[in-house]
């Protein structure tokens, strides 16, 4: 294979047109655009124009067979990741998904157990989060236990406010059989995995959740979910698309320290000096007042750092794209590996599916009772096929 990966775009969108983009620009120094696929006709005049050198197919299976590629990536609707996962992998051509690996598990779990019989490829998800200089620290603040294990973690996360037009804007959108759900599935993936990434996969969750609660839509725009892992330790996620102003606050507790990121730009990182029961086992009340009353040094018990980082834009996704093809040259390790994105999947699915039974609901549900009620929904809609 040459020093350089032909990567093929299928779906010439916002996010398909920024990749090539990224690419062009140089950004992405081991990749060359090998061809672009879209459905819409109005898009190969786009891509001639902009990247002649590309060829344009308007069915990917024959971009898929045409030699022009080593590896794609998926910019298309959710359902379809999977799909387009297994056929790419089944020629022998490597696949980046985009998040979320799909809208249920049993179809995520399908391209993973396909993948994973093709060990050989380059199977990898487009969690760009993942490349975000201030998580890759807090990930290992946490795993030298820096703070302690971790006994509870809440993350609001409100701050992409969508109006109705926005929904508007397309038949499938915020629909459950073209979209698969709303702000779990479109905004929140990232969060859902990063979450999980540093802090772990929950056993359990309880949800309430609002379909259509502030805007026409028959999906979720407002998420309340509390989760178990075990042991007395908790996690809470909130997110939402009606808050205009938004707020994006991540907190995770240990048993000696504390982690508060404003933003997913601003960590406050407290690292006790002892574990906090042993602080609270050698404290009497006088020391308690002393300290309440500023008339002891904080520092006699924890120190505090602040760690920010500047992330020029597009660094993050054009970083994914350069560890993917390193991966297909050189085994360089992969960020976000492919099967990594049935987690986040699952933890919606399971969120949904509390909210539709009003019980709490193990990570480990029945992917069949999820499905069912998935196509109950999508049969109410009367605009897409339900879904095997």
């Amino acid at each position: 294979m040459s020093k350089k990966v032909r990567l093929g775009i299928i779906g010439l969108g916002q996010q398909g047109g920024a990749y090539a983009k990224f690419i062009t620009d140089g950004m992405v120094p081991n990749m060359v655009i090998g061809a672009i696929c879209d459905t819409d006709p109005a898009k190969k005049e786009i891509a001639s124009a902009t990247y002649p050198d590309a060829p344009f197919y308007d069915d990917y299976i024959a971009m898929l067979e045409s030699g022009d590629v080593d590896a794609v990536v998926t910019c298309v609707p959710h359902f379809l990741h999977p799909e387009m996962g297994i056929e790419t992998l089944k020629r022998n051509i490597h696949a980046l998904v985009e998040k979320p690996a799909g809208v249920y598990t049993k179809q995520v779990k399908e391209l993973n157990e396909f993948a994973a019989s093709k060990p050989e490829l380059s199977f990898g998800i487009m969690f760009n989060q993942r490349n975000n200089p201030l998580y890759k620290k807090l990930k290992e603040i946490v795993e030298n236990g820096e703070i302690g294990a971790i006994r509870r973690s809440n993350w609001i996360i409100t701050n992409w406010w969508r109006p109705q037009g926005y929904y508007n804007s397309s038949e499938w959108r915020a629909t459950w059989g073209g979209e698969g759900g709303g702000v779990l599935v479109n905004q929140a993936p990232h969060q859902l995995d990063l979450w999980q990434w540093i802090c772990g996969v929950p056993k359990s969750v309880y949800s309430k959740v609002s379909f259509g609660f502030r805007r026409d839509i028959a999906v979720e725009d407002e998420v309340t979910a509390v989760v178990d892992y075990g042991d007395g330790v908790t996690g809470v996620f909130v997110t939402a698309t009606h808050d205009l102003t938004g707020t994006d606050r991540f907190e995770i507790l240990g048993d000696q320290g504390k982690i508060v990121v404003e933003g997913s730009k601003t960590a406050t990182v407290t690292r006790l000096h002892k574990p906090e029961r042993e602080l609270s086992d050698g404290m009497g009340m006088d020391d308690v007042r002393k300290l309440f009353m500023g008339e002891l040094n904080p520092e006699e018990y924890y120190t505090t750092e602040v760690i920010e980082f500047e992330s020029a834009w597009g660094a993050q996704h054009s970083g994914v794209l350069e560890n993917f093809a390193a991966n297909i040259l050189d085994g360089t390790p992969l960020l976000a590996p492919g099967s990594d994105g049935i987690n986040g999947v699952r933890l919606a699915n399971a969120i949904h599916l509390s909210a539709w039974t009003g019980k709490e609901v193990g990570l480990d549900f029945d992917e069949n009772e999820f499905l069912a009620e998935l196509n109950k929904r999508i049969a109410e809609e009367g605009k897409f096929p339900q879904r095997a």
